[in-house]
């Protein structure tokens, strides 16, 4: 379908987000152009203002608007339980949970020797920093259960465990509300693994 240059350019800008695929872009792209003029500018405030104010947090990595962020600089967290997450969204997937009270440190990737991305390309360096400093005692590895998120939690429990830090992995399994039969391999395997018993 043919569109002005105009409404091609925005189509071809929100086809570059993640997820989003040309049909959806284009959807999208007509939707704004289809809302009030303030509710555009709003969203393109929005933008500019996100851009311009988030930074990372100089201690967690974590994604701010204040230094340090509001959950290292919070009393009522317990600092000793520290939880390494692969990415920012990762900590607002844990904090949607509530059942976290620790601190966080996001290494913002996983190692991938494929990509060429390898430990100083992760926040890990400043991770040790950190430990060195403040007064963790057990630190839960969350990276996802993929080869890349195996391997970086393998990595970073080789280089904890003799600092004598308790290392702990989240446990991988089962979704809740799915089906066993459904299920592969691997899932019921890392299931049976993190099985744990019943009180």
């Amino acid at each position: 379908m043919y569109f002005a240059e105009p409404v091609a350019k925005l189509i071809e800008h929100l086809g570059k987000l993640p997820g989003i695929g040309p049909k959806t872009a284009q959807k999208l792209a007509l939707y704004l152009l289809e809302i009030p003029e303030e509710e555009a500018r709003a969203l393109a405030e929005a933008i500019i203002t996100a851009r311009k104010n988030t930074k990372y947090c100089s201690v967690c990595f974590n994604l701010t608007d204040t230094d340090p962020c509001a959950i290292c600089q919070n009393p009522g967290r317990n600092h000793r339980l520290l939880m390494v997450v692969e990415e920012p969204k990762d900590v607002a997937a844990m904090e949607r949970t509530g059942s976290f009270n620790g601190i966080y440190h996001v290494l913002h990737g996983v190692l991938s020797p494929i990509k060429g991305i390898g430990p100083e390309d992760l926040k890990v360096r400043e991770l040790l920093l950190r430990l060195s400093r403040e007064p963790v005692e057990e630190i839960i590895i969350a990276t996802n259960p993929t080869v890349e998120g195996e391997a970086t939690a393998m990595y970073l429990a080789s280089l904890l465990k003799p600092l004598n830090f308790k290392v702990t992995r989240i446990a991988h399994g089962l979704p809740v509300g799915s089906d066993i039969e459904y299920a592969d391999e691997l899932t019921i395997r890392k299931a049976l693994e993190g099985r744990r018993v019943l009180e």
